[in-house]
């Protein structure tokens, strides 16, 4: 009887600079599970390596030339089936990191972040979780000012006042950084149940991931009152 292997992770590389795309390159090539299926100078290019290489996860550096990885993104992330987006930064604290998660990146890492991290970043966005936490992502916002924040609340609030009552406990609670666990010992409840509402909640909302609950919880202002009991 042969055993099933898992295919490897199949990874694109966004950077203009081509001595960060050779590093990335040897440095998860190397990596178990994971193949470089492309390289890309410009977020002009994204488009058409996604529809030849058909990669599962694209590692995009912010800041290029042509087409920014923000824009990039943004398009990538509107396609059907589009592959995750791991955006390369200097800064944590960067408002261009906030707008593409917005977008459904998936999460971010830094260029100095260690190799082994890097990796793990990969692999957990192939398998569908986010590669940061909502307590990472309610401290990148602290630092991001918005100028839209009153508009944008009654926005959030309005779309979260579409969820069920249900839906939007579970909602507030991914928000505060809960796992579908914790979740589910506070409202008394399965964790199959919960991860069903999870995907109610991304289907009705048009979102991408569990990020982008935590970030419209946070527009909405519900952090700041009292968490979820059962």
């Amino acid at each position: 009887m042969t055993a099933q292997t898992t295919p490897p992770i199949r990874l694109l590389i966004v950077d203009d600079d081509p001595l960060v795309r050779a590093g990335l390159s040897l440095m998860l090539g190397g990596a178990d599970g994971i193949e470089i299926v492309g390289e890309g100078a410009d977020g002009a290019e994204v488009p058409a390596l996604v529809e030849e290489r058909t990669p599962d996860v694209v590692l995009m550096d912010i800041r290029m030339p042509t087409v920014d990885g923000l824009t990039a993104t943004e398009e990538l992330r509107r396609r059907p089936k589009a592959p995750e987006v791991v955006v390369l930064t200097t800064f944590h604290a960067d408002q261009h990191v906030l707008r593409a998660l917005r977008a459904g990146a998936a999460g971010f890492v830094l260029k100095d972040t260690p190799p082994g991290q890097i990796v793990d970043a990969v692999r957990k966005v192939a398998a569908g979780e986010p590669v940061l936490s909502p307590a990472v992502t309610r401290q990148l916002m602290t630092h991001v000012a918005d100028s839209a924040g009153d508009e944008r609340a009654l926005r959030a609030r309005a779309r979260l006042d579409t969820l069920a009552e249900r839906e939007h406990e579970v909602a507030v609670a991914v928000g505060h950084g809960r796992s579908n666990a914790e979740i589910a010992a506070e409202l008394y409840s399965s964790v199959p149940t919960v991860k069903a509402d999870v995907s109610r909640i991304l289907a009705k909302l048009e979102l991408n991931n569990r990020v982008q609950i935590a970030l419209l919880v946070h527009d909405a202002g519900l952090l700041d009152e009292d968490e979820p009991r059962p």
